[in-house]
């Protein structure tokens, strides 16, 4: 290792089963005691209370899946980024897996500004639990989709505001019936400069087509994540990673 060197390194992990209802704080508890107990050399902030230099990209919902979750870290000794994955996994609660780490280029763009697109699958239910006939929810997607507008009601930063979502939907396909009467339904929405959750996009959906309703979301799983530049679509894994090209020539 060169003296006063940092290795930031960016992780991929999966979050399935019970644990989905862990909390974003708890996850972020999770991976800094997994790196505890593997004795990773994380660099540390300075200042009064120095705590390691960890940053995760998007908030997952408590009680969603995902399949594509990220974090960077920064290290002050080079690892073996093949073994970490494993590493880290087997330190982690089980439904947390590593799936990819990568060393990141000097100064990329922070997981929360650089992420402009995500991916999710959802079953949608009815509250009453009355079975949703999936020609007439397919025919409201299509209605709300052909607005150039749809203002709904929700909360941000425990203000209720009236917010236009119509812009952050990309795409809402219907794939078919779903388990229990449910829905299966591809979303993609943006996240820049406005982002909409799927809760927000069955309340436009409900909006546009009361008759539709009530509904709500059975299972959301993330299932990708987007970042966009220059009119490519990158992982996050591959948008920042530095090259084993340009390692090979920093040596």
């Amino acid at each position: 290792m060169k003296g006063g060197s940092v290795f930031p390194v960016r992780l991929r992990f999966t979050k399935h089963g019970k644990v989905r209802f862990t909390s974003h704080r708890d996850v972020a508890r999770a991976f800094e005691r997994a790196f505890r107990i593997e004795s990773l050399p994380l660099e540390f902030s300075e200042g009064f209370s120095p705590h390691p230099k960890v940053s995760f990209g998007l908030a997952l919902s408590t009680g969603y899946e995902s399949h594509d979750e990220y974090l960077d870290v920064s290290f002050v000794e080079s690892l073996d980024l093949e073994a970490l994955p494993e590493r880290l996994t087997a330190a982690l609660p089980v439904g947390i897996v590593v799936t990819g780490a990568v060393e990141l280029c000097d100064r990329a763009p922070a997981l929360q500004e650089a992420v402009t697109a995500v991916e999710w699958s959802l079953d949608v239910a009815r509250d009453d639990d009355v079975a949703i006939d999936v020609d007439e929810f397919a025919t409201a997607v299509e209605r709300a989709l052909a607005r150039d507008e749809i203002t709904v009601r929700r909360s941000r930063k425990g203000t209720v505001v009236d917010d236009d979502v119509r812009g952050a939907i990309r795409r809402c396909v219907v794939v078919g019936p779903g388990p229990d009467g449910t829905v299966v339904c591809d979303l993609e929405v943006s996240t820049q400069p406005r982002s909409a959750k799927p809760l927000d996009v069955l309340a436009a959906i409900m909006q546009v087509t009361p008759a539709v309703g009530p509904l709500v979301e059975r299972k959301v799983l993330r299932v990708r994540q987007w970042i966009e530049r220059d009119g490519a679509r990158l992982s996050p894994l591959d948008a920042d990673a530095r090259t084993r090209v340009a390692e090979a020539r920093a040596s």
